[in-house]
């Protein structure tokens, strides 16, 4: 039988045993992080400290790797993956992290976005918003991903409360399963390019620049596609 002293050495070294693989796991998940900021710009946008956003997904990543229960196999990249995006997303909900002003000129801009459409009766291109807004291409592109940005957060708070009101009565997994069958109509009304787009975004995790070039369009472009299909699923879940 094993003294108290030898079963202390025993935990001791299988706490450290366990904290080298924990900072093992770490390290070699860390692009994970990188990617996930990457992915998120749009939530992001232009003024947030990437440093902040990179801290806060480290640290999501390191509770991934505690909780998961068992070692880092193959479904682990995604587990994580969703567990950083998420730790991101209720930072984003904690901080105001668009300031004022920029959030007010994305108002502005949609407004004369808006005008501007019903003047031309179409769709204006960008070059044609930039001139007649006086705006340079970049500050074009930021006002994209500002206006984006609310509509992913009008989206997600929209599925959030979907999940709810299906859990009412029943389990948290048939509310899952509803919410999922809600939404999977839904894109079924999107046309075939915003279809593309979001699968590129949400299932392959492409960014906007990324998916820009796969679809050879302006970065800007896909912004605005990826907002407008937010819209239409966000109505469509609220109906």
């Amino acid at each position: 039988m094993l003294a108290k002293e030898q079963w202390t050495d025993i935990e001791e070294q299988r706490d450290l045993m366990s904290a080298a693989n924990e900072s093992e796991v770490l390290e070699k998940y860390a692009y994970l992080v990188k990617r996930a900021v990457a992915h998120m710009r749009t939530q992001i946008g232009v003024v947030v400290d990437r440093d902040d956003i990179q801290q806060i997904g480290l640290m999501a990543l390191l509770t991934a790797i505690r909780r998961y229960g068992r070692n880092a196999d193959a479904q682990f990249e995604s587990y994580a993956f969703k567990c950083i995006r998420g730790a991101m997303l209720d930072e984003f909900r904690r901080t105001d992290w668009r300031p004022r002003q920029l959030r007010q000129q994305a108002h502005q801009f949609r407004d004369k976005v808006r005008q501007l459409r019903k003047e031309l009766k179409r769709e204006p291109s960008d070059n044609e918003i930039c001139e007649l807004l006086q705006l340079t291409p970049k500050q074009y592109t930021e006002l994209q991903y500002v206006a984006q940005a609310e509509a992913i957060e009008s989206f997600e708070q929209t599925l959030e409360m979907a999940g709810n009101q299906f859990a009412v009565g029943g389990s948290n997994e048939g509310s899952e399963l509803d919410t999922k069958m809600s939404l999977k109509r839904a894109m079924e009304s999107l046309p075939a390019r915003n279809k593309l787009l979001l699968h590129l975004y949400y299932t392959h995790e492409l960014n906007m620049k990324e998916i820009a070039l796969t679809l050879n369009l302006t970065e800007s472009r896909v912004c605005q596609l990826h907002k407008q299909s937010i819209e239409i699923l966000t109505k469509k879940l609220q109906s």
